[in-house]
């Protein structure tokens, strides 16, 4: 906490020394930040701007977005009411705070948010998914049922609109309907294990377990990675009577999460069923030291300490169950009975007495049976989010919130046993050209171009250029430095108009301080300058790239220069069989209309030098992120025949390999990113296996 509180007054003290500020450069600046997630750094740049220039409405919406990334819903709805305030035009703005607004359930507000966005852009994918869910959170069905349709008759391929829809007919009770949608979502792509989840979930909830099966097994395949889908494999399984099979998805979560509560509990309600009581009670203390107020833990571990004669400690979990819930009449019978056996009859009966009260005020009850044995017939389930102690023995339904672990991402281990590391599987970044990187604590390849060395002679840079998947972020002494730079190359251009490096070494720059708009400026005249200088054409790439990285929805299908906030996803399925899930606030698409000019630029550069093997493994990664796998994947080989210890490339060809089904293969390509360096693939192999 000091290290940060030292960090945050250097630099506002930093910033406190330039007294007049160009908010122009500090807007970059706090952009720049909100590009490396440094969203409490990219609000202090805002302040100066706001300071300074307090009739701007763009300082604002920024400062809205950092504080709607940090979850301060309310902070972010004023922010972007302020926005409003000064350009009541300014239509991200009313996406964003629609989106505050529903994360703080204000939909009706939410709506009219969505619905003057919709104004300037009626045929906006995300607002209309957006507000076909804010309209199934306020019970509309009919009204969101009409965005649907015509969302859908806009985008026919959209597979979210179908999934989304499809929870749509289950908080309807059609399960008919959201059967056909799941079916449409899959047609439509075979390749998304969320509609495979999803779906397999429906056939649970329909009781058609062996169908319910094969859904999650095929949502394994496709993504191997989330823990949700074992655990709810578990759950079918244990519908088919198949607690071996339940209970090695459970240890399989556990060996790579030992911290994932769900597993935990659900497995010693398992071990609990086969009288393995000592393990399952150790299963209860795991859960009850990560989650000290987890009340259906407190009683199962009573139970089962009651189970193995362990009173003293079976009424201790009793006494927190019951200073909690002091109307939890089948509580007191509990200890009243265990106490009993204790000789504590005083006591025992002060209980009882306490029992036949409260049972006589919850009329809705209908029976005072209480079983300390686990005897549990129906194989009902529960949702994670259900607190009713009745079903204190119920198998827990898993949701994407409660099984993923959070950590954070800055901590790494790169020695020891790195294949028990719980690793978030994403793919290596795509790779850019600066002067700046990270470095690696296991040395990775070094690869070389030839076309870049010749480059780095002819420019005559201010630093060496170079190629890079792990740039760093500029500090504060950078950034001034850039800025330097920057205007060192405005005065040479002013006595060489014509001199196309200069544009280009004035793009890096202005591309190092996330000032994209510069940056293409000055590409575009460097290529018109120079058309075969294919550095260029791989830099404004990258730049494209970058825009979209930094701010995702800032390119929409409506209009692909308006900058747009985060959206409103479709619901997760595995979020309980009731349907009684909160709708969730989306995170910004990665998608963009400009991924087919970007794709061309590459061709570009391949066009110029066949062999510059990181324009190959960045087209790769488009073709990835639009789930054209097949094509990523013969990218990636062609990277890899130029370069034949392209750790990166290896690593992304393993994970596109899996996403088709080819784990054999994909497994091998983990085998040798992980000897080039990329320690990660450890833990995925051994997952794999």
């Amino acid at each position: 906490m000091k290290k940060l509180f030292f960090t945050l007054f250097l630099l506002i003290t930093t910033l406190s020394v330039f007294p007049q500020v160009n908010t122009n450069r500090v807007m970059v600046i706090g952009r720049n930040a909100m590009y490396f997630e440094d969203y409490v750094v990219a609000i202090q740049y805002f302040n100066q701007v706001i300071s300074s220039k307090p009739h701007l409405a763009e300082p604002y919406y920024f400062r809205a977005m950092a504080k709607f990334m940090l979850e301060d819903f309310k902070g972010a709805e004023e922010d972007a009411d302020k926005c409003l305030d000064r350009n009541p035009y300014y239509t991200a703005a009313y996406q964003l705070r629609g989106a505050a607004r529903q994360n703080q359930e204000n939909f009706e507000m939410a709506a009219t948010d969505y619905q003057r966005s919709l104004e300037f852009f009626p045929e906006d994918r995300l607002t209309l998914i957006n507000m076909a869910i804010v309209n199934i959170e306020m019970k509309e069905y009919d009204t969101a049922e009409k965005f649907f349709e015509a969302l859908i008759r806009r985008y026919p391929d959209y597979t979210p609109a179908y999934l989304t829809r499809a929870q749509l007919y289950l908080e309807m009770n059609d399960t008919t309907q959201a059967m056909s949608d799941y079916n449409i979502a899959i047609e439509k792509d075979p390749y998304t294990a969320h509609s495979f989840a999803a779906r397999g979930l429906l056939y649970l909830q329909k009781s058609e377990y062996n169908k319910a099966l094969a859904d999650l097994d095929e949502a394994i395949r496709l993504d191997p990675y989330f823990t949700g889908n074992y655990i709810n494999r578990g759950l079918i399984k244990y519908h088919l009577n198949d607690l071996r099979g339940a209970m090695a998805d459970y240890d399989r979560v556990i060996d790579t999460d030992k911290d994932n509560l769900i597993a935990r509990f659900n497995r010693g309600l398992l071990r609990a069923q086969v009288a393995d009581n000592n393990r399952a009670i150790q299963d209860f203390n795991k859960v009850i030291e990560l989650e000290p107020n987890n009340e259906m833990a407190y009683l199962n571990r009573a139970m089962l300490n009651a189970e193995i004669g362990d009173n003293i400690n079976a009424i201790k979990d009793l006494d927190v169950v019951l200073e909690k819930h002091p109307d939890f009449f089948t509580g007191y019978y509990m200890r009243s009975e265990m106490k009993r056996q204790l000789n504590d009859l005083r006591s025992a009966e002060q209980d009882y007495n306490i029992a036949r009260n409260e049972e006589a005020k919850a009329k809705k009850r209908a029976t005072t049976d209480v079983k300390l044995k686990y005897e549990d017939n129906n194989k009902e389930t529960r949702e994670s989010t259900d607190n009713d102690l009745d079903k204190f023995n119920l198998l827990v339904v898993a949701d994407k919130e409660s099984t993923e672990k959070k950590k954070s991402k800055y901590q790494s281990e790169s020695r020891g046993r790195v294949q028990d590391m719980n690793v978030r599987v994403a793919m290596e970044p795509i790779f850019v050209l600066t002067y700046y990187d990270k470095g690696f604590e296991i040395n990775r390849p070094v690869y070389f171009s030839e076309s870049l060395d010749k480059a780095n002679h002819i420019l005559n840079l201010n630093w060496k250029l170079k190629a890079v998947n792990n740039e760093a972020p500029l500090n504060e002494f950078q950034v001034q430095t850039h800025f330097r730079s920057i205007d060192n190359y405005s005065m040479l251009m002013d006595n060489k108009p014509d001199n196309a490096n200069l544009f280009f070494g004035r793009a890096i720059d202005f591309m190092l301080v996330q000032d994209f708009e510069s940056a293409l400026t000055d590409i575009d005249r460097a290529i018109e300058l120079n058309d075969k200088f294919l550095h260029s054409y791989f830099v404004k790439a990258v730049i494209l790239s970058k825009q979209l990285e930094l701010n995702p929805a800032q390119y929409t299908e409506s209009d692909a220069s308006k900058e747009a906030p985060t959206g409103v996803t479709t619901i997760d399925p595995l979020t309980g069989l009731q349907q009684k899930t909160k709708l969730k606030v989306q995170e910004i698409s990665t998608k963009s209309l400009r991924n087919d000019a970007i794709l061309r630029l590459y061709e570009r550069v391949l066009a110029l030098d066949p062999d510059f093997i990181f324009a190959y493994y960045n087209m790769a990664q488009i073709f990835s992120e639009e789930k054209d796998y097949r094509a990523a994947i013969d990218a990636y080989s062609s990277a890899i025949k130029i370069e034949p210890q392209f750790a990166e490339a290896y690593f992304n060809r393993a994970i596109a390999r899996m996403s088709i089904g080819d784990t054999a293969n994909g497994i091998d390509d983990l085998r040798k990113a992980g000897e080039l360096g990329i320690v990660e693939s450890y833990s995925i192999i051994k997952r794999m296996q």
